[in-house]
Parts: C-alpha cells; structure tokens; sequence
C-alpha cells in the first residue's frame, strides 16, 4: 500500500495536494505525520526523502517528493491519467496553472498561512497580496467560464471535472475562507463547492482536532 508522509493537517498547506486527491479518487494509502516544529524533523525526514520536506509518497522502492510530482505519478500510475482534463488545449492549460501556482503567489503564501483551525475573519492586505489574490480570482474564473456547459451554469471544479488544478488550489481556497477574501459570486460557488467536498472535510476535521500551535502560522 501507498505510504503519504505528511506535515500538520492544519498548517501543511502541500500536503494536503497529494492527500486530497489520494482521498478524492478514494484510493488506499496509509499516511505519517511528521510535526513541521519537530525539532528532529530532519533525522525523522531522513529515512523518506532527500530534501527533508513534506510531503513524501512511499510507493514499494520508488520515492516520490513533491506535492505536484506526487499528484502526476498518482494520475498516471492508479488514475488512467483521468486528473487532467481529456483535451490537450485543456491539459496544457491545466499544467500551466498548476505550474503558476506551484511556483508563484509568494506573498500571499508568505502573509497568510494556512491556518485550518483559524477562525475566520478578515485581515488588510498589503498590496502583494492583493496583487496574488487579484491574479489567483482571474485564474479561477477564466477556468470557470470556459468549463460552465452551454446553459450557463457554473462549473464545479476548474476543469470541469475534479483535477489535479483543483488538488493544487485547495489550500488557496482554505486560505480565502480563513482570511474571509472577497471574491465574486462565481468565485464564491466554487470555493463554497471544494470547501464541502468530503474529502476535505475529512482533512478539516483532523486538523481541527490537532492541538499543536506552530506561532508563526498563526496571524
């Protein structure tokens, strides 16, 4: 059985990628929690990964770190590759966002953690931040818009079916939710719609039920 190494649910914000889509498509895996404050992270890291970081996929003798290298072999490996959308125009775009998102959104990362256990209330936003959150709705609706069916009605995931962009942006989600960020109606269903998943509220719950505080997370 798949083993996922992880960080704390309610601050391991690139665990939860992997986790979610492992628990999404509801395939068998065991998980580890590794404290992100250990102050033996990385000798109790050591046996699982090179760079010492969470999260880490134990598949028999093959190792796979990082949140999004993870999600790709897990598609391609148990998934029949169904985590990205069929289209290649799709898929391309699909990637590209994962990628931006993967790489990019550092003051919005930076400034609000994400905190499952936070309760929700709104904080001022320096301009980085804004300027993240503003690139990260253009994102989401542009993704929207173009998977809705014919009649108008709103897509539920990105890609119209749930994929690895959704995976990748659900702790951007959680953070929207934390900090209370205003967004469009649009905007608003579709995080309300990944913010019920069952999946996620399986993630919410254990995090909610950690009592480790990790002081530089909380803001």
């Amino acid at each position: 059985m798949m083993k996922l190494v992880i960080g704390n649910k309610n601050y391991s914000s690139w665990s939860l990628r992997p986790w979610l889509l492992l628990q999404y498509f509801q395939l068998p895996f065991e998980e580890q929690l590794i404290s992100l404050a250990a102050a033996d992270m990385h000798a109790q890291m050591a046996p699982f990964c090179p760079n010492y970081k969470v999260p880490v996929l134990l598949d028999g003798s093959l190792t796979v770190w990082d949140s999004l290298a993870i999600c790709e072999y897990i598609n391609e490996q148990y998934l029949d590759s169904v985590a990205w959308p069929e289209d290649i125009g799709q898929r391309a775009r699909a990637r590209a966002v994962c990628a931006e998102m993967h790489a990019g959104f550092t003051q919005l990362r930076s400034c609000l953690p994400m905190n499952c256990r936070r309760e929700p209330a709104a904080l001022e936003l320096s301009d980085g931040v804004k300027a993240d959150v503003g690139r990260i709705i253009e994102i989401w609706q542009q993704c929207l818009s173009l998977n809705g069916n014919s009649s108008g009605e709103q897509a539920h995931f990105l890609f119209g079916r749930f994929s690895i962009a959704d995976a990748m942006f659900m702790p951007v989600v959680s953070r929207f939710h934390s900090y209370q960020i205003s967004v469009p109606a649009d905007v608003r269903q579709y995080m309300e719609h990944m913010l019920n998943l069952p999946a996620y509220q399986l993630w919410l719950k254990a995090a909610q039920n950690e009592s480790e505080t990790i002081a530089g997370a909380e803001v």
